[in-house]
């Protein structure tokens, strides 16, 4: 039995309950699946004896198992066929919780599908997941991506089918990417920016584009694949840079359209500035400022840093396209970093683009945390 306060929060879909929330004498093992009541809300919990998040609710009707999940499976599939744009082979096909099937993320790069967990307490259905995915004629093989925490290495555990190539070339929006599925950040590509990549291309015909946290250069590549003048990817891991540039070599562009940088982007930008460099358009889009609440002011004042350094660089009238995949900081407190960091520069910023991440990435409603992407673009000008 769990507090009553927490009965409307529940009956709106939201799938977590906190440690500090679970009666202190209750005792499970971990991955059990238990029932849990609360008022007149019920439903089955997965039970997780580490992690902050208690108890994942499943279901409200019955305990989950192997069915159970494939189903869940087959109605994220059939969202995806409905959502899956012409000329690309990359996306999420199960977003955790957005999904029903808490913590457990599945992406599929050309018929090959990597599957994350975020808990050790989710092994039996991650399982269940890879035997799903199994029996799908459309997946060649099942990969689990497992990092080590200690070291933060990363590593694949083949579950079923055909092993992946080391590198793999797919397809978005008709463009061609490499994925290193071991080595690379995420499962291998940046999924959630799919729609802001194209949405991008769509303005770059003709302006110079400046990439911060460039990673492989997606951004980079769909920016010059729309006819921009010249782009420029900084980063400070060299080997992203490299991939960058075989990634513009990979979609036949000219390589002199493209520059990699491998180096800090704060120091990138500082000498940029003493050296009175500007560009058209301007794409921020740095890892995780924080991993929990305790980080919040740290990571607000960091994105404040970034968007002044920014927008030092943009030129005037200039686009600047800012996202934050911090799930601590909220849109509303993304936007108020940008209006303090525009302030700080003595420059006044107009919004005329804002989204979340692609619609492969669902999430609840009554759950705004699965809402985790910002993606704001906005127009850079002096005061008046």
């Amino acid at each position: 039995m769990l507090p009553e306060a927490l009965e409307a929060r529940l009956d709106a879909g939201h799938p977590w309950i906190y440690r500090d929330h679970v009666p202190p004498r209750f005792r499970a093992e971990a991955g059990d699946f238990v029932h849990v009541e609360c008022g007149r809300f019920d439903a089955w919990a997965l039970w997780d004896a580490q992690s902050p998040i208690a108890l994942r609710i499943f279901s409200r009707h019955k305990r989950p198992d192997a069915d159970w999940v494939a189903a869940r499976l087959d109605e994220a599939w059939l969202l995806r066929q409905r959502l899956l744009p012409q000329g690309t082979n990359a996306f999420r096909l199960l977003f955790g919780e957005g999904d029903g099937v808490p913590g457990v993320v599945v992406d599929v790069y050309a018929g090959f599908a990597i599957v994350v967990s975020y808990s050790p307490a989710l092994r039996q259905v991650v399982g269940w997941v890879a035997a799903a995915l199994s029996e799908r004629s459309e997946i060649a093989g099942v990969c689990e991506r497992v990092t080590r925490r200690k070291d933060r290495v990363s590593e694949l555990r083949q579950l079923s089918g055909e092993p992946p190539p080391e590198v793999l070339l797919i397809e978005e929006h008709g463009l061609r990417f490499e994925v290193d599925f071991e080595a690379g950040q995420k499962t291998g590509l940046f999924l959630d920016h799919r729609e802001n990549r194209r949405y991008l291309r769509e303005l770059s015909a003709g302006k110079s584009v400046l990439n911060l946290f460039s990673y492989t250069g997606a951004f980079s590549v769909s920016c010059a694949a729309g006819g921009a003048s010249h782009v420029t990817s900084v980063d400070i891991a060299a080997p992203a840079i490299t991939a960058a540039t075989r990634n513009v070599a990979h979609n036949a562009l000219p390589a002199s359209v493209h520059e990699g940088v491998a180096q800090d982007v704060f120091e990138f930008l500082e000498a940029a500035k003493r050296a009175g460099k500007h560009w058209d358009i301007v794409i921020a889009d740095p890892p995780s400022f924080a991993s929990s609440r305790a980080e919040l002011f740290g990571a607000l004042r960091a994105y404040k840093k970034l968007h002044a350094a920014a927008l030092s660089v943009t030129t005037p009238g200039g686009l600047y396209a800012a996202a934050s995949c911090t799930a601590q900081v909220s849109p509303d407190a993304f936007r108020q970093t940008l209006a303090e960091g525009a302030a700080r520069v003595g420059q006044r910023l107009t919004v005329v683009h804002e989204v979340a991440h692609a619609p492969d990435h669902p999430y609840v409603a009554g759950h705004l945390e699965g809402r985790y992407l910002k993606f704001v673009l906005a127009r850079t000008l002096p005061l008046v």
